[in-house]
């Protein structure tokens, strides 16, 4: 027997959404702002998960530092995910959590298990964190049209870091650099 299947009881099940009387906006403006939220959660959560790889996984000479970028930027979008999915459940939704709806809800897509280079990490990242960045301003004006104005701070704050840690990588990427290529002859 499933844990669905014992003596618990439904609270309310995903897609559906609750009247706030908190929030006061009304279920169908709600709705539209959850299902921006809950992509936007979807997207979080796959960018958490690659830098987390890229911080496993990352080697050469600039290891350290970009070990501890990755650390940094994967503990951030984990408390902006966080954030997007109060508000989400604010609002009188239920939060994507589930591997499945997470992946099947993103508007990014993971790199994948293979191992690349750092440059190609590094430049996967930044293109994901743009990529969610975009959208977040979709969604930052959504909310601004429905007079969710909460979810748009909400959304304004995450978008701030994003845009900064994505100018970081621009910088990793750059060509100049104290670490010399191997001469060939």
């Amino acid at each position: 027997m499933s844990l669905q299947e014992s003596d618990s009881r439904l609270q309310q099940e995903f897609g559906t959404v609750d009247e706030s009387p908190a929030t006061r906006i009304e279920a169908e403006r709600a709705e539209q702002v959850i299902d921006a939220l809950n992509a936007d959660l979807a997207a979080s959560y796959v960018l958490y998960h690659q830098l987390k790889k890229h911080h496993w996984n990352v080697e050469g000479a600039e290891f350290l530092e970009l070990h501890r970028f990755f650390e940094e930027a994967y503990e951030a979008v984990e408390e902006h995910a966080d954030a997007i999915a109060e508000r989400a459940q604010a609002l009188g939704g239920v939060p994507v959590a589930g591997p499945v709806n997470l992946d099947e809800r993103s508007y990014v897509e993971f790199e994948g298990e293979d191992v690349y280079d750092v440059r190609t990490s590094v430049a996967n990242d930044m293109v994901m964190f743009a990529d969610i960045v975009e959208r977040f301003r979709d969604h930052i004006e959504l909310a601004n049209n429905l007079g969710d104005y909460t979810s748009e701070e909400v959304l304004r704050h995450a978008i701030t870091d994003y845009e900064e840690y994505a100018h970081h990588l621009e910088h990793y990427l750059e060509d100049d650099t104290l670490v010399l290529e191997e001469a060939t002859h």
